[in-house]
């Protein structure tokens, strides 16, 4: 889903809608927030995605960008949750992530803004098959007995979708210690940027033996 990341919290202090970076985004996402509210629990930490929806049904980055920096709350924000870490005074983090996933859809009411991201059977190259054709930003897949660990883990992959097509290079930006930018454009207009890296070829004069 290609949204902000986003935990829901509910303790002592009430609801709280949390960013991955740690901002309280509570007042931007208060419908979320009010629905949140009748999640039947004393306590939970929800871990999900924050998106809204374009009229393909599909999750638009660019509408929740829109959505969450209007100055009038949005309707069109739903949240997409995909595990728990607390529930009612108990940490989960250490069962795995099937049997959190199964508690979490159980505590989740169906057909409001706060959903249950559904698994999909199958392959790794045919979910991905589908997810390409589909327009979506990419897949994450999970190790079905993992506990949850906070930053880089080798126990889940994000694999993005990416097209191949030719553009025009119209600027090359450089930063110290980074890659090389490239700025292009497709059609004459602006596409956006990508890091690049150049290998280095030894060049080989040839000589008429005389």
């Amino acid at each position: 889903f290609d949204g902000y990341r986003t935990q829901v919290i509910k303790d002592d202090d009430g609801i709280r809608l949390i960013t991955k970076n740690g901002y309280d985004w509570t007042g931007r996402y208060i419908q979320l927030a009010g629905e949140a509210e009748a999640i039947e629990a004393k306590d939970f930490i929800i871990d999900g995605e924050a998106i809204s929806i374009n009229e393909a049904g599909l999750s638009d980055f660019h509408a929740l960008q829109s959505a969450v920096t209007s100055r009038n709350p949005s309707r069109d924000l739903y949240l997409v949750a995909f595990d728990l870490l607390h529930l009612n005074g108990h940490d989960l983090r250490d069962m795995p992530v099937e049997d959190r996933r199964d508690i979490l859809q159980a505590l989740i009411p169906t057909g409001g803004r706060i959903q249950f991201s559904e698994a999909m059977p199958g392959t790794g190259d045919a979910v991905y098959h589908l997810v390409d054709k589909a327009g979506l930003e990419g897949m994450v897949s999970k190790r079905k007995d993992s506990t949850y660990r906070s930053g880089p883990t080798m126990n889940w992959r994000k694999i993005k979708c990416y097209a191949e097509k030719e553009m025009d290079i119209i600027g090359v930006q450089r930063e110290a210690g980074k890659p090389a930018m490239v700025l292009m454009a497709d059609k004459g207009r602006y596409a956006g940027g990508a890091f690049v890296t150049f290998k280095a070829h030894k060049r080989q004069a040839l000589w008429d033996r005389v």
